[in-house]
């Protein structure tokens, strides 16, 4: 074989090594939903074909061919959708504003279950951000009270009746609180400003506070498990932890704007989005963060993995859909 074809081999095996490159980096599609120029701030599938997106002016959005087509849905709010999430496959629960809504048929209708009115809190104004079940029962929803904008304490509230009654719990930290998280039905964990992580070891009786070592503001924790977790924030924060949060170390990540979410598929593979269009992405459980092209510069606020399916949402109706291979 002559020198020239041995180089034109080399330059073929080089060329679809780079092409396999940029196709595993470019993996994220966007696209625009129709939201009137509003944020969407969560997206939530249940399976592979049924799941919903929420945002700002109370929009509300459901597929259930997969994100191949989506229905305008008729929630009875203006306020901001901030969270969606389905205990199983006919129970969800919907965050808006000062309100928790509920459906009993799979989406199809949502009916206002709990309003926390200012009369409740001293004329103060109140905004839930996160809600997460740990069993059929036990559910939580996490926030925070606020006046003229100010924030003034947080809200901690808690069903043991299937989300047909909820009741407040003090937490052990008047900040801001952002995001909920269960592992089990004894083990979950609350991430919020300050660089706030609470932990429950005993299914929510008791909360207590987990030493971090920043204080910027968290926004979104995940768990896989009982020991392994992640948490990120303000200025391209990444805490990671493998005992369960008795000790978190802080990961580099090379970005300096805020991350929102982040989400492992499995024990190695995980990604986190934040503002600006960033998007992250680890092979390695998160020891180390790769930037990945998101084609776009809107703030991205939340995503959600189904399976192979990524779906990420953010400012001005915009959507990302990723498959992995």
């Amino acid at each position: 074989m002559s020198t020239r074809t041995l180089k034109f081999l080399a330059a073929v095996v080089v060329f679809l090594s780079l092409l396999s490159a940029a196709k595993a980096q470019s993996g994220w599609v966007p696209f625009k939903m129709n939201t009137g120029g509003n944020d969407l701030n969560t997206v939530y599938f249940l399976d592979s074909k049924r799941g919903w997106v929420g945002g700002d002016n109370g929009y509300l959005s459901s597929t259930d061919d997969g994100g191949q087509s989506w229905v305008r849905q008729t929630v009875g709010t203006k306020a901001a959708i901030n969270d969606i999430y389905f205990r199983d496959k006919e129970a969800g629960f919907l965050l808006a504003g000062n309100s928790i809504f509920t459906t009993r048929d799979n989406g199809a209708n949502w009916t206002q279950s709990r309003i926390f009115l200012p009369e409740e809190f001293e004329g103060a104004d109140v905004e839930l951000y996160s809600v997460r079940f740990s069993s059929k029962k036990k559910g939580w929803v996490v926030g925070s009270i606020s006046k003229r904008e100010l924030v003034v304490d947080s809200i901690l509230v808690y069903t043991d009746d299937g989300g047909q009654t909820w009741r407040r719990q003090r937490a052990p930290s008047r900040l801001e609180l952002i995001h909920i998280d269960f592992v089990s039905d004894k083990r979950g964990w609350i991430v919020g400003d300050g660089g706030t992580i609470l932990f429950t070891r005993d299914g929510g009786a008791s909360w207590t506070k987990q030493n971090v070592g920043t204080t910027g503001t968290l926004y979104h924790i995940d768990f896989r498990n009982d020991k392994k977790g992640w948490a990120v924030g303000e200025r391209g924060t990444l805490l990671r932890t493998t005992d369960g949060g008795e000790t978190w170390t802080v990961v580099p990540t090379n970005v300096d704007v805020t991350l929102l979410s982040v989400e492992f598929l499995n024990d190695d593979d995980g990604w986190a989005i934040g503002r600006g269009g960033t998007i992250l992405r680890s092979n390695d459980k998160g020891q180390t963060w790769v930037r990945q092209d998101s084609t776009t510069k809107q703030n991205l606020y939340s995503i959600n993995f189904n399976k192979k399916i990524g779906w990420v949402v953010g400012g001005a109706g915009i959507v990302l859909r990723y498959e992995r291979d």
